[in-house]
């Protein structure tokens, strides 16, 4: 926050309802436009991170347009690896738009 304004949030979401999943978690950043390039996703991310691990998740996962490369950058920088691509995965604008896979696991 600053100036009592969220400019920076990362969160988690069940990545799917079935109990062989239990444990994965969906990763979720948002950074203000005018506070983007500026470090404050990396601190919502890390401790993000920092706290799924202590609540016993073991893998984290997200999906990134692929032009973003702001984000994929960041992702990559925390540990998350690139796994592949869903074609066509969802519309925005009326267009439909592919996404980029990724995954962190946190087990040592």
């Amino acid at each position: 926050m600053q100036d009592g304004e969220v400019v920076a949030f990362a969160s988690t979401s069940i990545y799917r309802p079935r109990d062989c999943y239990a444990g994965i978690a969906e990763v979720s950043v948002y950074v203000a436009r005018n506070f983007r390039r500026r470090g404050a996703g990396r601190v919502a991310l890390d401790e993000l991170i920092k706290q799924a691990k202590a609540k016993g998740f073991w893998k984290l996962v997200s999906r990134i347009f692929p032009e973003n490369r702001a984000s994929r950058a960041l992702i990559q920088s925390l540990g998350f690896r690139e796994v592949g691509t869903y074609e066509k995965h969802g519309q925005l604008d009326g267009v439909w738009r592919d996404v980029v896979i990724v995954e962190r696991h946190l087990l040592a």
